[in-house]
């Protein structure tokens, strides 16, 4: 299926408004589980947008910006991810693999900015130095349109003009090819998630997570909602419990002050 000149268009709006949340991390709407589902609205095909924002999600769970490595665009990475699945009937796990290099581009020309942009340092120096608000404020805006307008501007090249040579050359793909794109496109989310894994789990949290996995992987569902359901019980539970824990601690500090302070009181 094709993309038509109006899905074009809104979808390189829905990049511009995630560009801008991108910049300023506010709504955290430039995940790709949320720009996947919002192409898929805009192509017409929801439930391939929520399918492979699930997927492209897990991949970009652990990827973040740490000192001076860059990880892949996740705007791009979510809208090709649908684009690619929609346009030549691959599934989403082949997508991911597929949407790479546009994502990776994307994030090549926000390094780019982001050297440009030092030259508005002198002057934002300048403009605190002399508290210049209106200024400050400005110089400060400039940069975030430039890179939102930049991601409405590649959407559209990549999404609608590129369409059809990217088609041409996704079908002229040996299927030995293909299949490889498949293969790295199903590992990606479980390398983010065991990234994620690596950082955020505690020993404490292996017997969820065996749970979790065992549900998951052995235990036939029409969906994942049950999975859903358990984790969230356990995440109760140990709310719940820590509270409990951190209420009974603190009983017992309190007391045992109370006790020293009173032999104190008594020398």
């Amino acid at each position: 299926m094709d993309i038509t000149l109006t899905q074009g268009i809104i979808l390189a709006i829905v990049a511009i408004i995630a560009g801008f949340d991108f910049w300023l991390e506010g709504l955290y709407i430039f995940r790709p589980i949320i720009v996947c589902t919002l192409t898929g609205v805009v192509v017409g095909d929801t439930t391939l947008g929520i399918v492979a924002g699930g997927l492209t999600e897990l991949a970009f769970a652990g990827l973040t910006p740490a000192g001076g490595t860059q990880p892949p665009n996740p705007i791009l990475a979510g809208v090709m991810t649908v684009v690619i699945a929609h346009t030549t009937g691959h599934n989403p796990a082949t997508s991911i693999g597929l949407a790479l290099p546009f994502s990776f581009l994307m994030q090549y020309i926000i390094l780019f900015f982001y050297s440009i942009f030092s030259v508005f340092m002198v002057k934002s120096d300048q403009y605190a130095a002399e508290a210049n608000t209106k200024a400050f404020a400005r110089i400060t805006i400039i940069p975030m349109i430039i890179v939102a307008l930049t991601y409405g501007v590649v959407v559209f090249l990549c999404g609608y003009i590129a369409q059809e040579p990217m088609k041409a050359l996704v079908h002229a793909m040996p299927d030995w090819l293909s299949h490889g794109f498949e293969i790295a496109g199903g590992i990606l989310p479980a390398v983010g998630f065991g990234l994620l894994l690596k950082v955020m789990l505690k020993a404490k949290f292996v017997p969820y997570l065996l749970i979790g996995f065992l549900a998951a992987s052995f235990i036939k569902f029409s969906n994942l909602l049950p999975v859903a359901v358990i984790g969230a019980a356990a995440a109760l539970y140990q709310f719940y419990n820590d509270k409990e824990k951190e209420k009974l601690a603190q009983q017992i500090a309190e007391s045992s002050a109370y006790m020293g302070g009173g032999f104190d009181d008594g020398i």
